[in-house]
């Protein structure tokens, strides 16, 4: 069933998104090809062993003030983690907490690193392009724009010490992912299906990946898993008789992932990202990424469909209802 968005907020992200594609990719065009690791120390991870490594606790003391995350599925030391990433203010410090225990080969503390590369990457390639383009944002006075104007004011505060030098491309984000998943991040998994590299391209590892998402209670990895669940996997008979194959699919896949406990709040990545990077940004500040979806994205025939796949991903062993 197709997507029906909202026409005024379809407008304005295609626009948004047309003028942010051009300037990008003249910002890609002045930073030069992205080295396959970063080069400084700061962020560089060495050569992470891949497995066996324990969870090092002691990098950052669990406290779970204010977790909002209960799913069976997310240890304490995981959830933590990601609590901090979505809270820090200045990710490159975040970064360096997170160094330790990634070196060590820590499954989520390499996946983390690797959110925080795709989170600053925009902005990192090239700070003052990046400033510049929020100001022409600013300046097309679309319906959108004073919504993106502050998502993309809000990634060049968390990642004002990051810079072109640090190689925060896709090369560098696929490598730690890659590095992640084989140590055991199944969020990092998903992620890199969603990116089209995936460890193993058969049929059986991808539906099998699907179904132990679908069982994990891991809201990181249902949403990572969910781009590749949308069109992505329209006529794919790897995920037949799954929630997959069309836009509302990948909605679903994400609303889940909120049901479970990630961040889909108003400033959280998630939301940020869909207006920073993409256009795609809600008129009400405060508007978390549910109502933001049932109100602008999903045609009011198409909320009880997306209502039913969000029942029938969250209807497995593990996973509260």
């Amino acid at each position: 069933m197709p997507m029906s968005w909202n026409k005024p907020l379809v407008v304005a992200a295609v626009l948004a998104l047309l003028v942010g594609a051009a300037l990008y990719q003249r910002a890609a065009e002045r930073a030069g090809p992205v080295p396959a690791a970063a080069p400084i120390d700061a962020v560089d991870l060495g050569d992470a062993p891949a497995t066996g490594a324990p969870a090092i606790a002691a990098h950052a003391p669990v406290t779970g003030e204010g977790d909002t995350d209960a799913s069976p599925g997310v240890t304490d030391r995981r959830r933590h983690l990601r609590r901090e990433f979505e809270r820090a203010p200045d990710l490159y410090v975040y970064l360096q907490s997170l160094i330790p225990a990634a070196r060590a080969g820590e499954a989520d503390a390499i996946w983390l690193v690797s959110r925080v590369y795709e989170y600053c990457a925009p902005y990192a390639g090239d700070p003052a392009a990046y400033a510049g383009d929020t100001r022409l944002f600013g300046e097309m006075k679309l319906r959108a724009s004073a919504a993106m104007v502050a998502a993309r004011e809000r990634v060049s505060r968390r990642c004002t010490r990051f810079a072109p030098e640090d190689g925060l491309g896709y090369r560098t984000i696929l490598l730690r992912r890659t590095q992640a998943a084989e140590a055991g991040s199944l969020a990092a998994e998903a992620a890199l299906l969603a990116m089209g590299e995936p460890l193993d391209d058969s049929e059986t590892y991808r539906r099998d990946l699907a179904d132990r998402v679908q069982r994990s209670a891991d809201p990181e990895a249902f949403t990572a898993l969910a781009p590749a669940m949308g069109v992505m996997a329209a006529g794919d008979d790897a995920h037949s008789g799954q929630v997959a194959g069309s836009q509302l699919a990948e909605l679903a896949w994400q609303l889940a992932g909120c049901e479970l406990g990630q961040d889909c709040s108003a400033e959280g990545p998630l939301m940020t990202n869909y207006c920073a990077n993409g256009g795609i940004c809600s008129q009400d500040e405060e508007q978390d990424f549910q109502t933001f979806v049932y109100d602008a994205a999903i045609p009011r025939q198409g909320a009880d469909v997306v209502d039913d796949m969000i029942d029938s991903l969250l209807r497995s062993e593990g996973v509260p209802k």
